[in-house]
């Protein structure tokens, strides 16, 4: 009886976007490297990193998508957030001791009216626990040490505030802010300014720019699939740009683009474009307008755009690191 084990199918290009809805306790690169192997993709990175105690939308992209992920990391999120009113945490969330437990003595119309002092632009402060660097080095790792380190506040945005439940001491709130803002310190200086303080003890991506949990799968459906129905799941790559003005070419035109080459065409000034051959599903890639002229920003591969067309996805060969990725 043979104990071989049987051989490991080569990774493949694969061009798209998967929404994957990230369970808990996975950090975002670990959900990526799952997926990828599952996927047998070559190339793939995430949209914006999720904390492993944070649920819901995380956009992986694959091949020519990792071209245009910077759109998604700066567009706004929306999030599904819980606090728990009363309890402070050492870390602002669910993972800390608690520091401080106090009586919440607060009616909706008080909420509302903290919330609305929330609402627009407003400055954080970035809290110890986080992947921000200082001296190459993460904000966390000193924490741990129990070292506190001078923080600037930053100015982000908060697009709206909505109370979906109020059941005290638990606050659920719908969040849409610009990209940048911790959830996890707006919970912190919501619970202050209500006098009770709060940590965030859930939180739920919903969604990041046009992008929804509409669609999402989990780890656990992609397991259950036979891998070629997981390929199909993967969205264009252009929906990562989906709200850009749309500029299209002819086929000369399209070729010059793809080379690099500025074109004269009719449109107004823009600062992002997304772009398109004369075939409606041939994405050619972005650029910006400038006086009449549209100037490349990121191109695709002449095989990243025959891949949009219905040609066939080559196998590539794969080392055995690779493969077990």
């Amino acid at each position: 009886m043979s104990n071989a084990r049987p051989p490991r199918l080569p990774r493949r290009a694969l061009h798209g976007v998967l929404l994957l809805d990230k369970p808990i306790g996975w950090t975002s690169n670990d959900a990526l490297q799952k997926t990828k192997g599952l996927l047998r993709a070559e190339k793939g990175g995430h949209t914006g990193t999720l904390d492993p105690l944070a649920t819901g939308l995380l956009p992986l992209c694959f091949g020519a998508a990792t071209k245009f992920s910077q759109a998604s990391l700066d567009a706004d999120k929306r999030y599904t957030a819980t606090l728990h009113l009363g309890r402070t945490t050492s870390t602002g969330d669910l993972e800390g001791e608690v520091a401080e437990e106090r009586p919440v003595d607060c009616d909706r119309a008080a909420i509302d009216a903290v919330l609305a002092r929330f609402t627009g632009e407003i400055d954080q402060l970035p809290p110890m626990h986080s992947a921000l660097k200082h001296q190459g080095r993460a904000l966390y790792e000193y924490a741990r040490q129990g070292v506190e380190v001078e923080r600037e506040p930053r100015r982000v945005t908060i697009r709206s505030l909505a109370v979906l439940d109020w059941n005290s001491p638990t606050l659920v709130l719908d969040v849409q802010c610009s990209k940048g803002t911790y959830v996890r310190t707006l919970a912190e200086d919501i619970g202050r300014a209500l006098g009770c303080g709060a940590h965030l003890s859930a939180l739920r991506r919903t969604a990041s720019g046009a992008l929804s949990l509409q669609g999402a799968v989990t780890i656990a459906e992609l397991e259950a699939m036979a891998p070629e129905a997981r390929a199909a799941l993967l969205r264009p790559v252009d929906c990562l740009v989906a709200d850009w003005p749309a500029v299209r070419l002819d086929e000369e035109d399209a070729g010059r683009f793809l080379s690099g080459q500025r074109r004269r065409i009719q449109h107004a000034d823009a600062a992002a474009v997304r772009v398109y051959g004369p075939d409606p599903r041939a994405f050619l890639g972005s650029a910006h307008v400038t006086r009449g002229e549209l100037i490349a920003d990121r191109l695709l591969s002449p095989p990243e755009v025959a891949s949009q067309l219905g040609a066939p996805v080559p196998l590539t060969s794969a080392t055995p690191a690779e493969a077990e990725a």
